[in-house]
């Protein structure tokens, strides 16, 4: 016997599966973002792709209450700046989601010396985010929580970095 509830995928699955420019384009963006299968591609893309249909339906029609809140949103992850407007949501591409992963985020603060080490570390236990080890690397980041990405301290890993740190200002 199975679970009897139904899971459903939280991705929607590309219509043409054999389309050179799309495979090439997914395979670049898993060797740039360190990414292990296309599915967390698609997922940002669903993503994406509900915060535009959210976006056209505002355009439509002016509800200023949910304006707000998909604007509070997308600032809040960081893909929006203070003074957006809804032309700019039907700007964003997939790039800037996958910017936002924590996964990125700890390769670009130098935590990692790759996109798939951060990964390593980050499903090791290895890393928190406002104090709590987080081992999920698709977990987006607030603008909020982003400077409190840090090593955990009773990783091994801290007491080397704080090493390697401490040698490349003796060497500077």
């Amino acid at each position: 016997m199975g679970d009897p509830r139904r899971f459903k995928n939280h991705y929607l699955t590309p219509k043409k599966m054999y389309d050179k420019s799309r495979i090439l384009e997914e395979k670049r963006l898993k060797e740039r973002y360190g990414l292990r299968r296309n599915k967390e591609i698609w997922r940002a893309k669903t993503i994406l792709r509900d915060f535009r249909k959210r976006a056209r339906a505002l355009i439509a029609e002016e509800n200023e209450e949910e304006r707000k809140a998909l604007f509070n949103k997308l600032q809040k992850w960081g893909l929006l700046g203070r003074n957006a407007e809804l032309e700019d949501i039907l700007k964003l591409n997939v790039e800037d989601i996958l910017e936002r992963r924590l996964q990125t985020l700890v390769y670009r603060k130098g935590l990692a010396k790759t996109p798939l080490q951060a990964r390593q570390f980050i499903v090791h236990g290895h890393i928190r985010v406002n104090g709590v080890k987080v081992t999920v690397p698709s977990y987006i980041v607030n603008v909020e929580e982003e400077n409190t990405i840090e090593l955990d301290p009773a990783s091994p890993l801290a007491k080397q970095h704080s090493i390697d740190q401490e040698k490349g200002e003796i060497n500077e």
